[in-house]
Order: C-alpha cells, then sequence, then structure tokens
C-alpha cells in the first residue's frame, strides 16, 4: 500500500494560494486499488465545491455506462431538495441580493437607547444610525467589520469564497480577495489545524465549520491544541486570535447531523471561550469580542434564528462583552436561564406565565464559558426559584452545571428544587424534532411546578 504525505504550504499565510499548492504526494501504486486510493485522497485536498457555478457545470459519471447524470441539487441551506436547478439558482439569486441589502440596509433611523427591538433585551446600545438586518446578516456585518479592522483576519472553511451555504459570507471575496476569504477541503480537522497555526504566528483566523455536528472530527485540535497553547508555554505563545464559527441547534428538518447543539463538550475546556448569540444586534457585538479576544473562541450560531431574527442593528463597530449575561427581562417569582433560539421559547413561557399571574426574570447568559454565575446568582437569592432551558440532551448539558452551582451558591435562599427543560436523551430525532425540541409549554410547565412547589 502506498502512504500518502500532505506536504503543507511554505507559509500559512499564503492564505488560498497556500491551500491550493497542497499537494498530495504518493509513492508509485502498482494496483488499480491503490491508484483508486490515491486519486480518491487527492480529490479531498482540493476545496469544497458546491456553490452556483459548480452546479451548473459539475457533471457526474452515472454507473450507466458512463453516461453523464446531472448531480443532486442541494439547497443554499445544504439540504437535498426536489426542485429544479434553475429554481436553486434563482433562490440563491435572491439570497445574494439579500446580503447586499443587508449591507445597505435601511439606514439613518437611530438605533434604540432601550431594549432591542423584539426581544425585551436589557442591554443598551449607542444611540446612532442602524440598518434593519437578519442574523445572518449581522454575522456578515461583523465579518466586514472585522477584516476591515484587522488587515491580517482571514475568513475559510467550506463553501465560505461563496458565501456558505447560509449566506454569512455573501461578498466578503470580492471585498477582501481570494487571498483572505477561501475555500478550504472537506475536513473539519484540517480546518481547525490551518486555523490554529495562522492565529499562532500572532494573526487573526476565522474559521467557518459547515455545521456544528461535524465539528468533531477537529474536536483533539481544539480542546488538545487551540485550548492549551498558552497554558503549556507558559504564556510565551497562544493562538488567541482563533475563532471559529458553527452554525447549530434545531431548524425543522434537520434530523441527526444537522440539529445538534454541542456546546456542553467545549464549556469542559479551560482555555476556551464559547458563546452563543440569541438575536442579530448581540451576534454582531458578540461576533466582533469573539474575534478580539485574546483566547480562542468556539462562536454558535443557531440556525433557526438567521432569518427569522430581524432587528435594527446598530452600525459601524461595537462590542458585547464576553461572559457577561443580559437580563432580558426583570421578575420577582421565578428566574429562567437560557441561550440562544431557546431564549425566544423561554420568553414566550414568560408572557404565558404572566397571564397566570406569575413574575418571571429572564436572563441570557451569552457567553457559556465562562458563565456569569453573579448575575443569575443574584437573580435566584431575589425570586428563590430556577428553571434552566437547552435544546441539547438533559444528561451532560450545560443546565446541569448553572443548577449545580446555584444549588451551592443559593442554596438556603431555594424555595423549590431547579428545574431543567432540555431535549431527550436520545438522538436527534427527524420525524419527531417537534416533540424531542422543549417548546413554551414545557417551560411554562416547569415555571409552574417551581412556583407551586
Amino acid at each position: 500500500m502506498s502512504r500518502s504525505v500532505l506536504r503543507c504550504p511554505r507559509s500559512l499565510a499564503a492564505g488560498s494560494a497556500g491551500l491550493r499548492n497542497a499537494v498530495l504526494s504518493t509513492a508509485s501504486a502498482s494496483t488499480t486499488g491503490s491508484r483508486m486510493r490515491s486519486a480518491s485522497d487527492s480529490l479531498l485536498l482540493r476545496p469544497l465545491r458546491s456553490n452556483r457555478e459548480s452546479r451548473r457545470q459539475r457533471w457526474t459519471a452515472a454507473s450507466n455506462g458512463g453516461a453523464l447524470a446531472r448531480p443532486r441539487t442541494l439547497h443554499p441551506t445544504g439540504f437535498p431538495n426536489r426542485r429544479a436547478s434553475s429554481v436553486i439558482d434563482s433562490d440563491i439569486d435572491e439570497d445574494d441580493d439579500s446580503v447586499a441589502a443587508g449591507a445597505r440596509g435601511t439606514k439613518g433611523a437611530p438605533a434604540a437607547a432601550g431594549p432591542g427591538p423584539g426581544s425585551g433585551c436589557g442591554t443598551r446600545y449607542a444611540e446612532g444610525p442602524s440598518t434593519r438586518m437578519n442574523l445572518f446578516t449581522a454575522v456578515n456585518a461583523g465579518l466586514r467589520t472585522a477584516m476591515e479592522t484587522d488587515e491580517t483576519a482571514i475568513v475559510f472553511g467550506e463553501d465560505v469564497a461563496f458565501g456558505g451555504v447560509f449566506r454569512c459570507t455573501g461578498g466578503l471575496k470580492e471585498q477582501f480577495g481570494p487571498d483572505r476569504v477561501f475555500d478550504s477541503t472537506l475536513c473539519e480537522q484540517g480546518i481547525a489545524g490551518f486555523a490554529i497555526g495562522y492565529a499562532s504566528m500572532g494573526k487573526t483566523a476565522i474559521a467557518e465549520i459547515q455545521f456544528a455536528d461535524y465539528i468533531f472530527p477537529a474536536f483533539d485540535q481544539i480542546v488538545n491544541e487551540a485550548a492549551k497553547f498558552r497554558y503549556r508555554s507558559g504564556n510565551q505563545f497562544n493562538c488567541g486570535g482563533l475563532t471559529i464559527r458553527a452554525p447549530c441547534g434545531a431548524v425543522g428538518h434537520g434530523g441527526h447531523y444537522h440539529s445538534q447543539s454541542p456546546e456542553s463538550y467545549f464549556a469542559h475546556t479551560p482555555g476556551l471561550k464559547v458563546v452563543m448569540p440569541r438575536n442579530a444586534t448581540e451576534a454582531k457585538g458578540l461576533l466582533l469580542a469573539s474575534v478580539r479576544e485574546p483566547d480562542p473562541v468556539i462562536f454558535f450560531e443557531p440556525k433557526i434564528l438567521y432569518r427569522t431574527s430581524v432587528e435594527d442593528v446598530p452600525d459601524g463597530d461595537y462590542e458585547v462583552p464576553l461572559g457577561v449575561a443580559d437580563v432580558m427581562r426583570e421578575g420577582t417569582d421565578v428566574t429562567l436561564v437560557g441561550w440562544g433560539a431557546q431564549l425566544r421559547v423561554m420568553s414566550q413561557a414568560c408572557e404565558d406565565a404572566e397571564k397566570e399571574g406569575i413574575s418571571c426574570e429572564l436572563i441570557d447568559l451569552r457567553t457559556i464559558l465562562p458563565w456569569d454565575f453573579d448575575t443569575v446568582s443574584r437573580s435566584v437569592k431575589k425570586t428563590g426559584r430556577l428553571v434552566v432551558s437547552h435544546e441539547a440532551p438533559r444528561t451532560g448539558g450545560f443546565a446541569a452545571e448553572v443548577a449545580a452551582d446555584m444549588q451551592e451558591r443559593c442554596f438556603l435562599h431555594l424555595e423549590a428544587p431547579v428545574q431543567r427543560v432540555c431535549g431527550y436523551d436520545t438522538p436527534f430525532p427527524l420525524v419527531f424534532e417537534k416533540f424531542y425540541v422543549p417548546g413554551r409549554f414545557k417551560v411554562l410547565d416547569a415555571i409552574r411546578d417551581a412556583v407551586n412547589y
């Protein structure tokens, strides 16, 4: 058997050219099987292409005598779609237009000085011009700002140059060029390894894992390399310029491999920071803070919010501090804690509870590692009750950490056991997703149980 060796580019700063020039050197293969293996390995080193041009031009040999057949078409969300290719292409054109429109936006309106639109948010932002954006456009705006203010910043990952399957990187390659925005190979280990190497040179690497469900091949790189650089070197070197973006969570039709919320895996790793926004305004500010954070950050983006979270996002450069929770809603009877897309569900449950005369205080952690236990403990000492909710499975979920910590800090103030409302301890189901994901009525039942204990 031949042994394949991947030769790395001489300079990590070579950007897309460096990745494109990475070659697979193989010894002479004497058998057909070896030659086929070498060919398939070589293909794995090429950047993943699922963009519009490749969809129109890429033809694959079918098994029926080598006849050419059209490949199965993918929707921009990354899922198979039965519609005609022309319809898919028109969808992508519309997404490109929405990115451009979001970048231009509806400017001139002052940003709200109080709670963010539709969020019940307690965070206050400086008055000034704002742009109407959804979450994926806000992420795009944050990436633009990061790259405009840091000439070493690069953005890369699978389909990133194309604009990403969720359009978060649309237009970046055209603005900053192919050496700063480029596609990677279909290899999460390689994405993380390249990002760590680039960041260890004192530069800024913003890598994208196309779906958080596929971050696990890079797990060793992240938790054993990125998280430990500073510690094992006695602070002589680090890879603090590393940010890994990963779309996560339920989306309505993702099934086993496009629905997971793996934040608790990384929350167990000292040296990392783990962030998950709940809306467009928070997404832009938290992303900019993450990119400039001196420690590596895993930035999870709830997929279901990409187009459903729409609000006036402040223009320009601003940051939402990491490690600081946000009290979205004040109350006196029970404290609710969550993060990401689950905050929308919990906010609805709070409104339902209010109709029953129950006053709920709702807190968004925003940063899962390190999490703001001071803000949560102050609230729990006031209300005497706590409900924590997330989409991930119950066992080993981060709600358990919050519950255990509050049990220690607030034991004499608690009037009821801490309630957890989470996903089930099963693989994420496709057909039964609406039963698996903790909805507003499950949260409302937990609120009632806590208050009536």
